[in-house]
């Protein structure tokens, strides 16, 4: 299988993209790009590459049909530089390699994330993992602000008077909290960068984690812009219905002679209306 080169990721091969306030994202190496999807998609008979139209058509068609294999053939490396706390979320995908900075070997940098004023919201009413929407008041932003600070300056200095003093790293790292800055490679193909992008793009995710997952999407764009075109317009802009979502799909487009009264009810009637709503929002 021939060598794929893609001109648009080999401009910005190490480009640091600036996530929150000290994080990062950078694309540190590739393996193959569209090319290399179609390449694999036709080696069974042995004809090569077609135009750019057709080789699109190709992708679209094993994205829509799920024929996943082909996409496992494209391979991106990641640099990532993330709070720890989002990075206990993002290992949740397990089908991926990483290696970690390990504060057994290193000492750990006074850095912590701190989120933007417009960032801060109270817990939500009606979703246990989430805030809402609406943003604290600047006077209480502020206050919460300080108090973040304060303990991060407090267990920082902690943690580096127990190093000075000699106890051993693995040992002094252990009171440092979730909001310290990590950093890692992270190796994955192309089929499960866009299943971990589906999951972490949705509205639901927490805020953080899309942030990382937005610069990830245009990462993705620059090195296989065909297959994830299909992506966003199959999985990350589409739904899934079930059969009960289809019968009440059915009812409403058949209007006049629909039956009066949904088939959903209460939590199976607010997801319906949810996927609907995103349709609109694409």
């Amino acid at each position: 299988m021939a060598h794929c080169v893609v001109e648009a990721a080999e401009e910005i091969l190490d480009r640091e993209y600036p996530v929150l306030d000290h994080g990062f994202v950078r694309l540190v190496d590739y393996l193959g790009g569209d090319e290399r999807i179609v390449q694999a998609a036709r080696v069974s008979y042995g004809e090569g590459t077609k135009s750019y139209r057709e080789d699109a058509g190709l992708i679209d068609y094993l994205l829509r049909n799920e024929h996943t294999s082909p996409f496992e053939q494209v391979v991106l490396t990641f640099h990532v530089k993330l709070p720890i706390f989002v990075a206990r979320q993002w290992v949740r995908h397990r089908t991926a390699r990483l290696n970690e900075i390990s504060g057994r070997y290193s000492v750990m940098k006074d850095e912590f994330y701190r989120p933007a004023p417009a960032d801060l919201a109270a817990q939500s009413s009606d979703n246990k993992q989430g805030r809402k929407d609406e943003a604290l008041g600047s006077e209480e932003a502020a206050a919460t602000l300080a108090r973040f600070e304060a303990g991060q300056r407090s267990s920082y200095h902690d943690y580096s008077v127990l190093v000075e003093s000699g106890l051993a790293r693995e040992i002094a790292r252990i009171n440092l909290p979730l909001s310290l800055y990590t950093e890692w490679y992270w190796q994955i193909d192309l089929h499960n960068l866009f299943r971990f992008l589906a999951l972490r793009l949705d509205p639901h995710a927490q805020l953080e984690i899309r942030r990382y997952a937005e610069v990830l999407l245009g990462l993705a764009r620059l090195v296989a812009p065909a297959a994830t075109a299909s992506f966003e317009s199959h999985l990350l802009g589409g739904t899934r219905f079930s059969v009960a979502e289809m019968a009440e799909l059915r009812r409403r487009l058949e209007g006049a002679g629909a039956p009066p009264v949904s088939g959903l009810r209460g939590k199976e009637l607010e997801r319906f209306e949810e996927k609907l709503a995103k349709g609109k929002q694409r």
